[in-house]
């Protein structure tokens, strides 16, 4: 069976994504074309370049993601370091050590740019807080004066799982067509940092084009929606670091509540998270595994009771009613 994939954000919840999709492969699944935010992207990237559930499990367990939070010399200043630190680059921690493990990870497949995939095969939501606007790449990077073709997927990843302040947001300067007569130089930069601002479970990717097609020709959208209460113990603040932790797990994990509308329930594969935050990087193995227990079981679960002909009657009223969920 070959459906679209739209994967949620949700940190280091990404193993329960692995989960789910390996239910998927061995009901015969196949990934037409696969969209996500945040760490969905990066899932979504993955296989998009080819990679199975099997070795997307094998990453996410293997990898330390601790390492992610390269720390500068700013962080030893006593007291104010991560603080000064924040003020200067407008995040706590780099992402380009995420952004070169992404690069790394696609590379071994062949793949660098959105040129080296099929058309249309992957797409990454980040936002534009400079202007407001949510990004669908590589399309919308065309924006900036660059080339969509010649963009890097990793680069793409990057922007997409840029928590604000927790890690530094990716700039771009205008090209001197977007530029304004007499803007001055600091008005000449976009932040664009993590699609979850907008829209963490981008539903709603394919169902224009899916729209305009007859039914028999319509490939199903199927999304990976990461639900359940984050952990009730209490998050202890002790200074600038922590604060902005708590404060970016709370923003981040309040998308796994995020209200899915009858009518789009169909199509939603949702997988327990089992308490686990967005921001806990120091996840312990064994609870890795029980969040991939918990995605192929949810996933397996769905797959028993899934109908294509009652997707497509569905998804016939999710159009006629405009109830996509696409932001406004």
């Amino acid at each position: 069976m070959l459906v679209n994939g739209v994967f949620e954000g949700g940190g280091v919840k990404a193993i329960a994504l692995a989960g789910a999709i390996k239910a998927a492969e061995e009901q015969g699944v196949k990934f037409n074309q696969v969209a996500g935010t945040s760490s969905g992207a990066i899932v979504a990237a993955l296989l998009a370049a080819g990679y199975t559930a099997d070795e997307l499990k094998q990453i996410i367990m293997e990898t330390p993601f601790t390492d992610f939070l390269a720390k500068s010399w700013l962080h030893q200043v006593p007291v104010v370091g991560p603080a000064l630190r924040l003020f200067v680059r407008k995040g706590l921690y780099s992402g380009q050590k995420l952004e070169q493990w992404m690069a790394d990870k696609l590379a071994a497949k062949g793949i660098r740019t959105f040129a080296d995939l099929p058309r249309g095969k992957l797409k990454i939501i980040a936002s534009d807080i400079s202007q407001g606007k949510l990004l669908v790449l590589p399309d919308d990077i065309a924006q900036y004066g660059i080339d969509p073709e010649k963009f890097t997927v990793a680069k793409a990843v990057r922007m997409s799982t840029s928590i604000p302040y927790f890690f530094d947001p990716v700039v771009l300067r205008k090209s001197g067509k977007l530029r304004q007569k007499g803007e001055s130089f600091a008005d000449q930069f976009i932040y664009i940092v993590d699609g979850g601002l907008l829209s963490n479970f981008p539903l709603w990717i394919y169902d224009e084009e899916n729209s305009k097609i007859p039914p028999k020709d319509q490939i199903p959208t199927l999304g990976f929606h990461l639900v359940g209460k984050e952990s009730s113990e209490p998050k202890r603040i002790v200074g600038p670091l922590s604060m902005f932790q708590a404060l970016f797990a709370t923003m981040m994990g309040a998308h796994d509540e995020r209200y899915i509308e009858e009518q789009n329930r169909f199509r939603t594969i949702k997988i327990p998270t089992l308490g686990v935050r967005v921001t806990d990087f120091d996840i312990k193995p064994e609870k890795s595994i029980e969040l991939y227990k918990a995605g192929y079981e949810a996933a397996k679960a769905y797959f028993k009771k899934w109908s294509h002909h009652d997707y497509l009657n569905q998804f016939k009223e999710v159009i006629r009613k405009g109830k996509s969920g696409r932001p406004a």
